[in-house]
């Protein structure tokens, strides 16, 4: 029972102490919560993707981080990004990898190259485990070293004035790019120089078999016309007039071409390739958290609709092309005739595990067997 005479607590230290114990708990969850002011990104994705994305991103850390993030995009093919990363040893100049064939990405995970993701498990609920049969096409790491942020199919683009000049109206399957008509018109690059290339081809090796696929693959290289430095000069080239087909081409980078008032064709042949465009943090990257919340918002509402716009597909069956007519989401709809992979069923023949195991050896078979003896294999086949 209190006195008269006992001490009441001064009302200012109440304040003050209320104050430090609240402090002290709010200081850890803002320094958990803050990200860095630098990213650097590799990749192969265009910069028509990567652009508004990365824009989209600043704006977002902004927002909810007061931090203005200045992010770096370096572009490189998958192949050539893939080499750089293994040369950086665990020690990267970048700090994530966004793009190209997943069995890429798994085999850096097997070198300790990649970092666990450690995403929030709602930032990773609404993309499913895989899509297509036989052989499902995983669209996230079973061991969380990285997420697919969108589908990309590759497929064939075709000139349908130039197509038409050679007597033929238009491209459906794989086998018609062997037509002797097609000779000289085809562009395409090297599976070494291009993970969309790359994993075509295998597509056709693991669909016909080592040895007939090779044959295919030899008489496609005699109507080859031009081998491109990366998969990005693959539409340009054929959108330009200079080829009427190109090979293994990523849907979206077309899809830039036609928004450019280019007269363009797409086509998306009987188990063409569809990658999830994985994204993964580099083991040792010096801005680890702010790759993190990259990889978050590239999954979100947000970010999904803005790569969405430049012609890429959502990674859950959320989000369709679906827009009012002359949209960019109406086009590319009509241009692929696909508003969503989630919505018609998806034929898949590519074995990653295979890819994976065989990639350097495609790569060298292609170089002999192609690249090598073209000027021969244009004057054996269709002569």
């Amino acid at each position: 029972m209190s006195t008269r005479h006992e001490r009441r607590p001064n009302g200012w230290a109440v304040v003050l102490l209320g104050a430090a114990l609240a402090a002290s708990f709010v200081v850890p969850s803002r320094a958990q919560q803050t990200v860095e002011n630098r990213l650097v990104i590799i990749t192969p994705v265009a910069r028509t993707v990567t652009e508004p994305t990365v824009a989209g991103f600043r704006e977002f850390a902004r927002r909810r981080f007061a931090v203005d993030v200045q992010v770096t995009v370096v572009s490189a093919g998958t192949p050539v990004a893939y080499g750089r990363i293994r040369e950086w040893a665990g020690r990267p100049e970048a700090d994530i990898f966004w793009g190209g064939e997943p069995a890429l990405f798994d085999d850096l995970a097997e070198r300790r190259l990649l970092a666990p993701l450690e995403l929030p498990e709602t930032a990773l609920r609404e993309v499913p485990a895989s899509i297509g049969t036989p052989k499902p096409i995983l669209l996230k790491d079973p061991r969380g070293f990285w997420v697919g942020c969108c589908l990309t199919p590759y497929g064939l683009v075709y000139h349908p004035r130039l197509l038409r000049r050679v007597g033929m109206q238009a491209i459906r399957e794989w086998d018609d790019l062997l037509d002797c008509r097609l000779k000289g018109q085809i562009a395409q690059a090297t599976p070494d120089r291009s993970s969309s290339n790359h994993a075509t081809y295998e597509v056709i090796l693991q669909m016909l078999g080592w040895q007939k696929g090779w044959e295919w693959a030899q008489k496609l290289g005699a109507n080859t016309g031009i081998f491109v430095a990366r998969s990005r000069d693959v539409p340009t080239v054929v959108a330009k007039g200079e080829f009427a087909v190109g090979f293994a081409v990523p849907a979206y980078m077309a899809f830039e071409d036609l928004l450019s008032g280019y007269e363009l064709r797409y086509v998306h042949p009987t188990a063409a390739f569809v990658t999830p465009e994985p994204l993964a943090v580099l083991a040792g990257s010096r801005n680890p958290r702010a790759a993190r919340e990259f990889i978050q918002f590239a999954l979100s509402e947000e970010g999904q609709k803005t790569m969405m716009a430049r012609g890429q597909y959502g990674i859950s069956p959320k989000y369709k092309m679906e827009g009012p007519a002359g949209s960019p989401l109406a086009r590319m709809a009509e241009f692929t005739g696909i508003k969503s992979f989630f919505d018609r069923p998806v034929r898949n023949v590519y074995d990653d595990n295979v890819a994976q195991r065989r990639y350097s050896e495609v790569n060298d078979v292609f170089r002999k067997l192609i690249l090598e003896r073209h000027a021969e294999l244009k004057q054996r086949h269709c002569p």
